[in-house]
């Protein structure tokens, strides 16, 4: 298989791709303001990464079955505290206080937040966690 995107329905476009390129760096690669077909392609100059389609009347819902959550893994635990300086610039409330491990004795973990729709993210690295106290309520990535 090779690299596919993902495709979000938002309530405001112009609010979501300005979040998701500031925290995840994509460029906006085409895009329609036509009322009736509003939507935008992110991307890295090269692939198209995210697609945003603005046809939601409601914010996200997380008790209808569907998607949970989007996952996005970065190199290192300097890159998702980066990224963490991004999401708050942004506004955006983090699930938890801080980077915390995937569960308690984990090497793995990152920052858990929403996006201006309340589509809940993670972005996430596979070391540099160890001592790191997780949440108490499970596998941080499954009850944010």
């Amino acid at each position: 298989m090779n690299q596919g995107h993902i495709g979000i329905n938002v309530t405001d476009l112009e609010r979501s791709e300005r979040f998701y390129g500031s925290i995840f760096g994509l460029t906006t690669m085409n895009a329609s303001r036509d009322a009736n077909r509003r939507f935008a392609f992110l991307g890295d100059g090269t692939n198209v990464v995210l697609t945003l389609w603005e046809q939601a009347k409601d914010g996200f819902d997380r008790d209808r079955a569907g998607l949970h959550h989007l996952s996005f893994q970065v190199d290192s635990i300097d890159d998702v505290r980066r990224a963490q300086k991004k999401v708050l610039a942004e506004g955006a409330k983090l699930s938890y206080d801080d980077v915390v491990p995937h569960a308690e004795g984990r090497d793995s973990g990152g920052i858990f937040f929403e996006d201006p729709d309340g589509t809940r993210l993670e972005i996430f690295t596979t070391s540099g966690l160890s001592g790191l106290k997780a949440p108490s309520d499970g596998p941080t990535c499954g009850f944010f």
